[in-house]
């Protein structure tokens, strides 16, 4: 039954559009990379664009959508952070990024996730992969699955790693971007993705992060650099401050640096310009009274999106208005639309969402209309 009331909200709130915030354009914003995107991670609303649809080669920000799986099915408790991962010659040889893992050896989820995390280690997301899913065909299946229902539409793996690169591994700074926020919503990963410096093997082999933001930008909460020459110097870049946490993608910048200060001007102009406003009112909302009903009133819920992003300066003066009916009559379903909640700022309507009965409540037949009545009388 709650599942059919988030239905039932999802699809009235999608009649009532709340107004989206205005994209940026290079006029407003300066960066060195060809190709980016800035996005907010609760809301999912697209602050900036620069041929963010364009495919191109991720290299190693590939393994965003490794780490996803991996959290995934640590999260639904399929796998154990302390479960053990046996190498094998086919991750072993990787090349590229790596520790230098051993056919044979054994390491944990936890310290294999790391090594992904902080030196994009393609020999440890290979072993993780060959781990989840017996092969790494088989779990690049499950990451091209996994891209369709996140609406990566421009999106194709082949690898699980961004090591090999062909025509047939192509994504776009948007996608990046959609499975980046969908990877932070897994609060556990930044206990991986924030560490700057740490080793493995009983202290033997050091690990020094490959996205430097973490060490000297003020809230960077990961998430993964990546290169080759062919895809040059990517970035997906989140950071949170004050509770509001966004993602910056940038693809196919010249230097290691630009990709960094592109980054970096992408979420300094974020924090400093928008913040979340909440779409539900701190208040509660008061029961509406119903009459000839088995119940004297009925409670209301609203749902969908809890926040919308908005100017800073705009944020003093938001509104709520409720328009609802005095008295209501029954009968009534649980889900029924019953009034409207306007959230208002100095830019006009942010978010019109509609409010709806929280419970059934059946219409009293005669008999118990009238025995209703005489106790009401004596």
């Amino acid at each position: 039954m709650k599942r059919l009331i988030s239905f039932i909200i999802t699809a009235i709130l999608l009649t009532f559009p709340a107004k989206a915030v205005e994209k940026l354009t290079d006029n407003d914003i300066t960066i060195s990379a060809p190709s980016a995107i800035l996005m907010e991670k609760t809301t999912g609303e697209i602050i900036y664009e620069k041929n963010a649809h364009e495919r191109l080669s991720p290299a190693s920000v590939t393994k965003v959508m490794t780490m996803l799986l991996v959290a995934e099915e640590i999260q639904r408790g399929a796998f154990s952070l302390s479960d053990i991962v046996t190498g094998s010659a086919h991750s072993s040889g990787m090349g590229g990024s790596q520790i230098w893992l051993e056919d044979g050896e054994e390491m944990s989820i936890h310290d294999m996730l790391k090594a992904v995390s902080v030196v994009s280690a393609n020999d440890c997301a290979v072993a993780l992969a060959e781990h989840i899913a017996g092969t790494e065909e088989a779990f690049v299946a499950r990451m091209n699955e996994r891209a369709r229902e996140l609406g990566m539409v421009d999106t194709q793996f082949s690898n699980c790693t961004g090591l090999f690169e062909g025509e047939d591994h192509l994504t776009t700074a948007h996608d990046i971007a959609l499975m980046s926020r969908e990877l932070a919503s897994h609060e556990f990963i930044r206990e991986y993705t924030t560490i700057w410096m740490d080793s493995l093997r009983n202290g033997e082999f050091g690990l020094s992060n490959t996205n430097k933001l973490i060490f000297y930008f003020k809230g960077a909460t990961g998430l993964k650099t990546g290169f080759t020459t062919k895809a040059m110097y990517c970035l997906s870049a989140t950071a949170e401050r004050e509770g509001v946490e966004y993602v910056a993608v940038v693809m196919h910048a010249p230097t290691s640096n630009d990709r960094f200060d592109s980054a970096k001007t992408l979420l300094n102009y974020a924090f400093a310009n928008y913040t979340l406003a909440s779409l539900f009112p701190k208040d509660d909302l008061e029961p509406v009274p119903v009459k000839l009903g088995s119940l004297d009133s009925v409670g209301l819920v609203f749902g969908g999106q809890e926040a919308k992003l908005i100017k800073q300066s705009d944020a003093a003066s938001i509104e709520y208005s409720v328009d609802l009916p005095k008295v209501l009559e029954a009968p009534l379903k649980e889900g029924d639309s019953i009034g409207v909640l306007t959230v208002t700022t100095t830019a006009g309507v942010i978010a019109e969402i509609q409010l709806c009965a929280a419970e059934s409540v059946d219409r009293l037949n005669s008999w118990q209309i009238f025995t209703d009545f005489l106790r009401s009388m004596f």
